[in-house]
């Protein structure tokens, strides 16, 4: 893997949380603490910043911190702002690596006390597949009250971040 598509991916893996929260602002604050199958809107994209702060801390050789609750971010506005920090945190980490950190070895403690060792990269693609299945979660909530976030493939973003017709 090298520096410039890990970008390309995060790049695309913020364009995509972006459409989902454009979309929540459409929602009455009802609708975006209501549960439903996959929870509410709101606990699905606190789980997605929550679990991208906690690898990049981990990543940078911190411990797992607690994750973070819907009473750190109670409204949609404090969602936001925290992803706006964590995006530009994660952005700046990333930008700091070479191709041979992205291909180097890292290892992290689990929480039973086992070490694990992972290549850099991995985690790192681990963190946009896993933002991926949450905002799929999160954009079907939304379509179901009326507020469909509209497309948020890859090749979408491809074609809007590189300016090509559709």
């Amino acid at each position: 893997m090298k520096t410039d598509q890990i970008k390309l991916l995060y790049e695309y893996n913020y364009w995509a949380n972006w459409r989902i929260l454009t979309a929540c602002a459409q929602l009455g604050p009802e609708q975006y603490i209501a549960s439903a199958t996959f929870g509410s809107v709101r606990a699905n994209l606190i789980h997605i910043v929550s679990s991208e702060w906690a690898w990049r801390l981990l990543l940078q050789g911190n411990t797992w911190p607690e994750d973070l609750t819907q009473a750190d971010l109670p409204t949609l506005d404090a969602l936001r702002e925290r992803w706006h920090a964590e995006q530009r945190e994660m952005m700046a980490y990333i930008g700091r690596l070479s191709d041979e950190d992205l291909n180097g070895i890292i290892r992290y403690p689990l929480s039973t006390g086992t070490v694990r060792e992972r290549v850099l990269w991995h985690c790192l693609l681990h963190l946009v597949n896993h933002g991926t299945q949450h905002r799929s979660e999160a954009a079907a909530l939304l379509t179901s009250c009326g507020q469909s976030p509209g497309d948020v493939d890859f090749t979408l973003f491809l074609n809007e971040h590189f300016n090509l017709p559709s």
